[in-house]
């Protein structure tokens, strides 16, 4: 238990639900629909949907969704892939025709066809109680009605609002006459409320077709994107097996690439040959093998991960134990590597995650992101959908996995984690939800509460309490909790250690305790978020 002297929160504990998310509406906005009769997916919805209004530049309507299900608390689960996918008239060929050797982040080329809409009405239909119709509620009447702003978007929003400035509907639509709303200032976007109503009252056709439909596809392709109408409706999510392995007491289960979630995975299996129980939580020794497993999982990731429908991915040879034993057998625990450069050097990156147990013991792991914060800065006009900018996942170099396709998937970033319990009275039953949102930062993140729960023996809020860590552009950027005497030993293994300008990532976690027969959920310090329960 965590020292109740020192600044911190405790883990909160349930019986009839409970919810984590970033932002208090959200939280509130699930153990609504909760108490309404709804269950986990319902729940899971109702909270993104809000977070797209209360937290807009972390995500949107105009970006991609990945889900994890648990139903009954069973170990059977369900993964669904709603990353959206590339028009079908775009291709290198016609980009290189163009004189474009790399996609901007701002560009019309950059915008995949969003997914999450299609994967809401998709798990509502199959999944969940209560309707489209009912979920959206809150959020369409934050969105029409305006919300008070919190402190850590406030701060946030501050710094995107050049990037807003470069689209007339994203400066109307999301700043108040130029300027990023401060905190506690109330702020509204009725055009958000109104393409969320048609989608309350048409489910994904309110979305893909009609009014907001054209107005997206209208706005893209007077910018010279190759978006039409047909890619619009043509848009479908996929049911998916996931890929796990094994770690302590728990199996550790992903979302299969195109998606980055098999990173993490191959860093666990790197890191079981080594004794992380024995290491000091934050000291040099284990924060170094763990950015030595990093870099080299980054590296499989870089060369292999794509969209398996257009490429071969080699999943099994990638987690095979093998595999992990020949990349351990490379880290010096004197010494850094000087051959491997893990992730790129990206600070640009928001989304939400958010973890839902329902009374019933369904559990939900959802994550709902634009990728960069507000996406590339893009919003149609009308409808005040805000574009992700997902294509600057794909690669410009002819004959790799992952070169940008018309109709294909690029390589995601988004990741939702679910645990299950490994041996004991409850061997195979659902443990629990779990995610760390940021970019590139994901997989780290996952590992690194993995690790310090099985490995170290933290509770869920002390997971996620953690001074963080993380190798980009030959940096090891670290947070501020990360003493300076760690940091002096991190140099001399040969690292470039700098202190990170911002924090690391978002958590959320939530969990069943089987033998107590309660429910737990812990949310990240870092953002404004709670959790909450029943």
């Amino acid at each position: 238990m965590r020292d109740i002297q020192l600044p911190g929160r405790s883990v909160v504990y349930g019986t009839k639900g409970v919810a984590a998310t970033s932002q208090p509406l959200a939280t509130q906005a699930a153990l609504k629909i909760l108490q309404e009769g709804g269950n986990a997916v319902d729940a899971a919805i109702a909270a993104s949907a809000m977070l797209c209004v209360v937290e807009p530049f972390s995500t949107g309507i105009g970006g991609d969704c990945f889900a994890i299900l648990s139903k009954g608390g069973s170990g059977n689960f369900i993964g669904l892939n709603g990353s959206g996918r590339a028009p079908a008239g775009l291709n290198l060929e016609a980009l290189q025709a163009q004189g474009i050797c790399e996609i901007d982040h701002s560009s019309p080329h950059a915008v995949t066809v969003p997914g999450a809409i299609d994967a809401w009405a998709r798990l509502m239909a199959d999944h969940g109680r209560l309707g489209l119709d009912h979920v959206l509620q809150s959020a369409i009447e934050a969105a029409e009605n305006g919300y008070a702003v919190t402190p850590v978007i406030a701060r946030s929003w501050q710094g995107l609002v050049p990037k807003l400035d470069a689209s007339e509907g994203a400066r109307r639509h999301f700043t108040l006459e130029g300027r990023a709303p401060a905190a506690g200032e109330r702020f509204a976007v009725p055009a958000l409320g109104r393409t969320l109503r048609a989608v309350a009252k048409e489910g994904a056709r309110g979305f893909y077709e009609g009014a907001v439909g054209e107005d997206m596809v209208s706005y893209l392709s007077g910018l010279g994107g190759f978006h039409t109408l047909e890619d619009f409706k043509q848009v479908r999510c996929d049911y998916v097996d996931l890929v796990s392995t094994d770690y302590g007491a728990v199996d550790v289960c992903e979302i299969p690439p195109n998606g980055q979630g098999i990173t993490a995975l191959i860093m666990l299996n790197i890191l079981s040959h080594f004794d992380i129980a024995a290491m000091a939580p934050n000291g040099a020794e284990r924060i170094h093998v763990q950015v030595e497993a990093q870099r080299l999982a980054f590296e499989l990731r870089d060369r292999f991960v794509a969209d398996p429908n257009f490429a071969e991915v080699p999943v099994e040879a990638l987690l095979s134990k093998q595999t992990a034993a020949r990349l351990a057998a490379r880290i010096d625990p004197k010494r850094a590597l000087d051959d491997v450069r893990g992730a790129p050097r990206d600070l640009d990156r928001d989304t939400v995650y958010l973890s839902v147990i329902d009374e019933d013991l369904n559990v939900c792991s959802f994550i709902n992101s634009l990728y960069y914060g507000f996406g590339g800065g893009l919003a149609a006009p009308n409808s005040a959908v805000m574009f992700q900018n997902r294509g600057l996942g794909f690669s410009m170099t002819p004959g790799h996995p992952n070169v940008v396709a018309g109709g294909k998937r690029p390589k995601h970033t988004i990741i939702p984690g679910m645990l299950r319990q490994r041996g004991g009275a409850f061997d195979g039953k659902a443990l629990g939800a779990f995610g760390v949102m940021g970019g590139d930062y994901q997989p780290m993140g996952h590992t690194q509460v993995v690790l310090d729960m099985q490995a170290l023996g933290m509770d869920a809020q002390e997971a996620l309490d953690a001074p963080r860590y993380f190798f980009e552009g030959g940096v090891l950027s670290v947070e501020t909790g990360v003493g300076e005497d760690v940091v002096e030993a991190l140099r001399a293994k040969g690292h470039c250690v700098e202190r990170a300008p911002g924090p690391f990532g978002g958590g959320q976690i939530a969990l069943i305790d089987w033998q107590r027969g309660s429910l737990l959920a812990a949310s990240e310090p870092r953002k404004d978020g709670l959790a909450g329960a029943l």
